[in-house]
């Protein structure tokens, strides 16, 4: 890396927080209702993916076709299910070695966002007390593309006043690097190496990023 990074943007589920377990108690009570037994290896595909597509990902599974106004009702209900699953959030929910990255980087003066497909980011980033350390919270209700469209880090960029060359995403599901990769961005994958392979690099998690490697960042 030879170009001083200037901001830093952080995907919020799986990789701030765990909020992935909530969202998959949710779409399993939802495949419940039409006798479904949705799994965890299932839920994979939902990652870095709009509740909107996510819905019609899992009718398709379940061979129901629906009306406009049951997907409405379907999507309101996943969400409020969703909303009591992470009501009693708290910072213990905050993932291995984020929060000692994230006060690293306050210390060095570096611009930090979160660009996320949920539209429950700033709550929840409330619940665990990481609000603080955000300039910009870009999330679903900003943005009108999903990934592996760029559009909700080029936000987030643009809301750090930094060049995209200069931004580093950290992303847990391939279309969050896709989207990072598409900005030309440079993108880390937290989380499993071979399914994030397309990520310039990769951590299990934050506690894998040494001091050498956030000096070699932020210059």
């Amino acid at each position: 890396m030879n170009k001083k990074i200037k901001g830093f943007i952080f995907d919020l589920d799986g990789v701030l927080v765990d909020t992935a377990k909530y969202h998959y108690l949710a779409w399993k009570k939802f495949a419940s209702m039409f006798n479904y037994d949705f799994t965890e290896e299932e839920n994979e595909e939902f990652k870095g993916v709009s509740r909107k597509r996510c819905l019609d990902i899992l009718l398709a599974k379940v061979g129901v076709e629906a009306t406009q106004e049951q997907i409405d009702q379907w999507l309101i209900q996943k969400n409020e299910d969703y909303l009591n699953y992470i009501s009693s959030m708290d910072a213990s929910e905050v993932l291995p070695g984020v929060k000692a990255f994230l006060d690293i980087l306050k210390a060095n003066q570096i611009p930090m966002a979160v660009g996320s497909a949920s539209k429950n980011a700033i709550p929840i980033l409330e619940k665990v007390g990481l609000l603080s350390y955000f300039v910009e919270v870009v999330d679903g209700n900003k943005v009108s593309k999903a990934k592996p469209d760029p559009e909700v880090f080029l936000l987030a960029a643009q809301s750090l006043g930094v060049a995209n060359d200069q931004t580093v995403v950290f992303e847990d599901a391939i279309a969050g690097i896709q989207a990072a990769n598409a900005a030309q961005m440079i993108s880390i994958g937290i989380g499993d190496a071979q399914v994030l392979s397309e990520a310039a690099y990769n951590f299990e998690n934050f506690n894998q990023i040494t001091n050498e490697i956030i000096t070699e960042l932020i210059g």
